[in-house]
């Protein structure tokens, strides 16, 4: 699968469908009697794939102007850029026209001088804006936990989740050829009204709040009244459960023992692990950090590929053709333990042809990195790769 490609589930089928081929989002308002959202939307679960962030963003954008009861957004990264200001004029048009619109940030992430006169803008006309965790001199930890979430819900229709943030680093239309590669999904069906009690609940403070749904596929995220480490503890269960392969892509690769224990004692056991992480990302001390396993895995039997184009950012896992997800949790002690982050798992067998698909291609980007190669690296290397694993904790 290119990446230029996004695919669309119809019960049991799953087609091919080009950007220039995608049809625009119908915009008829259906609203429920008595604007009944507590019961299930009748259509099963339909998922779209993206891995093209002009594509992703140009479905969102007709998505929010397509709404006629609410929109629920929050973004880790939301600039104050293009891309940025294409979002807040349609989010504030929808809230002058009448719709809930309703908009999250994190203020780690969203912090920039370009962003303060966008807020600004959206205030003003109707958009209710929330800071997450803003600086607090008498509670600084605080500010270290982060809403790494992005998440965008229309009226109880369809729900988009994934790695994107909204930034013109992730458009080929303004950055070129170098931009992010990422991977995003839209959900449509039974998991919105999932979505919807996720945002609501963390929008009022309930950040442990977690969804009911007993399906195969579902919404996770990583701190809940039962579990502190939820998404940690269920890739933990995947990698136990694998007999085949895991294929796992991530941009910020810094394991604690027992995710590296499992990913190790899996290949060990004859399971094809293979791991993707990018060649250079834009956090130096990470991919320091990083490679500070590198030997170990290797050593284990997992094969390790550097993405060589651009800045990868997706993180995504699949397992045995069976079992995937997808989502903002990197593979890292901040994601695990002290981010807020949001995944969707999917034992739907489509889904996951289409991320392995997409894992082989990338692949072929990539240069594998072998126990001779790594062997012979020069001792500056080394020793950046200590200073990395001894800061792994607070990357």
């Amino acid at each position: 699968m290119r990446d230029t490609q996004q695919h669309r589930r119809h019960g049991d089928t799953w087609e091919a469908m080009s950007p220039n081929s995608r049809a625009p989002a119908p915009c008829a308002c259906h609203v429920d009697p008595v604007g009944d959202v507590s019961a299930p939307p009748a259509s099963p679960m339909e998922v779209e794939l993206f891995t093209e962030g002009d594509v992703l963003y140009a479905a969102m954008l007709a998505s929010i102007k397509c709404a006629c009861r609410f929109v629920r957004m929050e973004s880790y990264i939301f600039a104050g850029d293009e891309i940025g200001w294409e979002f807040a004029v349609a989010l504030a048009e929808r809230a002058q026209a009448g719709v809930d619109v309703r908009l999250h940030l994190d203020a780690a992430g969203a912090f920039g001088e370009s962003t303060p006169p966008l807020v600004q803008y959206v205030l003003q006309r109707g958009v209710q804006v929330q800071w997450f965790h803003r600086w607090n001199w008498l509670r600084p930890l605080r500010y270290n936990r982060r809403n790494h979430r992005k998440l965008l819900v229309v009226d109880d229709q369809l729900a988009y989740v994934g790695g994107f943030n909204i930034h013109r680093e992730s458009s080929r239309r303004l950055y070129g050829e170098t931009r992010w590669r990422d991977t995003h999904a839209s959900i449509s069906g039974v998991l919105v009204l999932d979505a919807v009690g996720l945002f609501d609940a963390f929008w009022r403070g309930q950040h442990r709040w977690a969804p009911t749904h007993g399906g195969g596929s579902s919404l996770i995220s990583n701190h809940t009244s039962t579990c502190r480490h939820r998404i940690r503890c269920l890739y933990s269960e995947a990698f136990s459960g694998a007999r085949e392969h895991i294929y796992l892509t991530t941009p910020y690769f810094v394991p604690d023992l027992l995710m590296q224990q499992r990913l190790m004692m899996a290949a060990r056991r004859g399971v094809d692990v293979q791991l993707l992480v990018p060649l250079r990302n834009d956090v130096p001390l990470v991919r320091w950090a990083a490679r500070a396993f590198y030997a170990a895995l290797i050593a284990a039997g997992v094969r390790v590929y550097e993405y060589q184009p651009r800045m990868l950012h997706a993180k995504t896992i699949t397992i045995d053709g069976q079992w995937a997800a997808l989502g903002t949790a990197n593979f890292d002690y901040r994601s695990f333990f002290l981010n807020y982050e949001l995944v969707l798992a999917v034992d739907e067998p489509g889904v996951c042809t289409l991320l392995e698909r997409q894992f082989i291609d990338d692949l072929s980007q990539s240069l594998a990195v072998t126990a001779g190669s790594w062997a012979r690296r020069r001792w500056p290397q080394r020793l950046l790769e200590c200073v990395g694993w001894i800061a792994r904790r607070w990357l």
